[in-house]
């Protein structure tokens, strides 16, 4: 009993060993990002009028949770990953909470003032938002505050919100670095259409060349030969035969007198 006990044992010491390596491998997935160092887990708050998207506020790069996810743009791009420090994968959208956010947040939490109203804004340590965010978003519990912290604070009306979202959107777009991600698929766009036009002139090309020298060889050479040969050759033929033999054996109009005529001739 003791060697089996002393075997499981080792055996658990032997697959827990390189859970330290997996962890490690995470951290050097993504050299691109330039990391953010945290001494510690980071606090969040929550923005008013996002819902439930939390926002860290004591850095100068933009990382926000939301749905479960890290989220965090950088170049014009957007990357997300389970752990605020590691392992963030490529997303190819900008996800849709970003234009619910206002983008003067990080001046509003400086001073907190949330458009003229006092933001006596909340903050939720790491360890808490991970346990309670789903229970939040399930039961609204933000949206059902209505406030956010924000005193005395009335939420936009929907189609406010829409209005925002878009002129949002609009200045994103706008931005230096989400331009600068979106000229080369502008320029194989631009490209696309000359190459169509390429394939065009080629293939008018091998028309102009190819189907001119059959016609030419059928209305030069095989046509004229037929119809020459019709004309000049066989009907000639049958026309002297009929005109130059045929014709004279019924009339005979010259020669000598038959043997009675010359008899009557004599006598008369």
């Amino acid at each position: 009993m003791k060697k089996l006990f002393l075997g499981t044992l080792l055996l658990a010491l032997a697959i827990a060993v390189p859970i330290p390596t997996m962890a490690r491998v995470d951290v050097n997935v993504n050299i691109g990002l330039p990391p953010i160092v945290f001494p510690a887990p980071p606090d969040v708050i929550v923005i008013p009028d996002s819902g439930d998207v939390y926002v860290v506020p004591d850095i100068d790069a933009e990382l926000f949770f939301w749905d479960g996810w890290w989220w965090r743009p950088w170049e014009g791009r957007w990357y997300r990953s389970h752990y605020y420090n590691r392992g963030w994968g490529y997303y190819s959208n900008v996800p849709s909470f970003y234009f619910d956010i206002d983008p003067g947040w990080r001046g509003y939490y400086r001073d907190h003032n949330w458009n003229g109203h006092r933001w006596n804004y909340q903050r939720i340590p790491h360890q808490r938002l991970h346990q309670n965010w789903k229970s939040w978003k399930n039961d609204r519990h933000w949206e059902r505050q209505g406030t956010w912290g924000v005193q005395s604070y009335q939420p936009r009306p929907q189609k406010q919100r829409q209005e925002l979202r878009q002129q949002r959107q609009q200045q994103y777009q706008q931005r230096p670095e989400v331009r600068k991600q979106k000229q080369p698929k502008v320029q194989q766009q631009k490209q696309q259409p000359r190459e169509n036009v390429q394939q065009q002139q080629r293939q008018e090309q091998k028309s102009q060349v190819r189907k001119p020298q059959g016609q030419e060889q059928k209305s030069q050479v095989r046509k004229p030969q037929g119809q020459e040969q019709k004309s000049q050759v066989r009907k000639p033929q049958g026309q002297e035969q009929k005109s130059q033999v045929r014709k004279p054996q019924h009339s005979q109009p010259q020669g000598k007198p038959e043997r009675g005529e010359e008899e009557k001739q004599d006598r008369r």
